[in-house]
């Protein structure tokens, strides 16, 4: 039976405030990209979400980022290659002393926002980021496919996770379409089903402009904090269950 993993944005809750509906989103995906407090998150909300992944049975990724709340981690900043790899590894460490409490651990590492489309071209920046992951283990880095962190990453020993994005559109280049064009994300329930289903039956995407882009990702971002997240999740695992999909952490 052909398998994908399907993964989710989460704790990212501050201070009672919620961006997503962390249990039921994990009721429905495979694995659990969980804030470190970087771009958003605090550990008493953060607690509750490894909490919740682990009495279901989640694999739990430490979702890092740029130290900017203020701008949810989406714009990207000139840091210091040595700082940016001391702040990943402080992000995953702090995140799997908490996972570790509630009965689970952090099991891959997905950069968030600006830092994950950072390392798609930065090598400077996808370097650091690599010797922080390095610096706790030999986690999986889940990363966009055609990302210098790739070839960094697998130079250093660690596996990589090529992910694709079931609500977000593609530039003919492989890139994601930037969130301040109108055509960023992909609001159709029956098209990001689609995008789903095309990515798990056939390693592809279809880019903005039709170009058919080979990814072979392993796992789809079905993001948490869009409208009607848990309804088009549903929608999302019906379909690939319904065509003999089988839904699985890629661990």
């Amino acid at each position: 039976m052909p398998t994908i993993d399907l993964n989710a944005d989460l704790g990212e809750t501050t201070g009672g405030i919620a961006v997503a509906d962390d249990p039921a989103m994990i009721a429905l995906v495979s694995s659990a990209n969980v804030a470190t407090g970087f771009h958003a998150g605090d550990p008493h909300d953060i607690a509750a979400t490894v909490r919740a992944a682990a009495e279901r049975g989640v694999t739990v990724g430490a979702h890092i980022g740029y130290r900017d709340p203020g701008n949810f981690g989406r714009t990207t900043l000139d840091i210091d290659p040595d700082q940016l790899a001391d702040e990943t590894l402080y992000q995953i460490g702090a995140l799997d002393a908490l996972a570790r409490a509630h009965g689970t651990k952090v099991s891959y590492v997905k950069p968030h926002g600006a830092l994950y489309n950072t390392i798609v071209h930065d090598k400077s920046q996808a370097r650091a980021v690599v010797d922080g992951v390095r610096a706790f283990g030999d986690l999986p880095l889940m990363l966009l496919p055609g990302s210098v962190a790739i070839d960094l990453a697998e130079g250093k020993g660690l596996r990589v996770i090529r992910e694709a994005f079931a609500d977000r559109n593609y530039t003919s280049a492989g890139t994601l379409v930037p969130r301040s064009e109108a055509d960023a994300v992909i609001t159709d329930p029956d098209a990001v089903a689609a995008r789903v289903l095309q990515v798990a039956t056939t390693g592809a995407v279809t880019a903005v402009d039709g170009t058919v882009l080979r990814v072979d990702a392993e796992s789809v971002c079905i993001h948490g904090d869009s409208p009607g997240a848990v309804e088009l999740s549903r929608m999302i695992v019906e379909k690939l269950r319904a065509d003999g999909i089988d839904i699985r952490s890629f661990l």
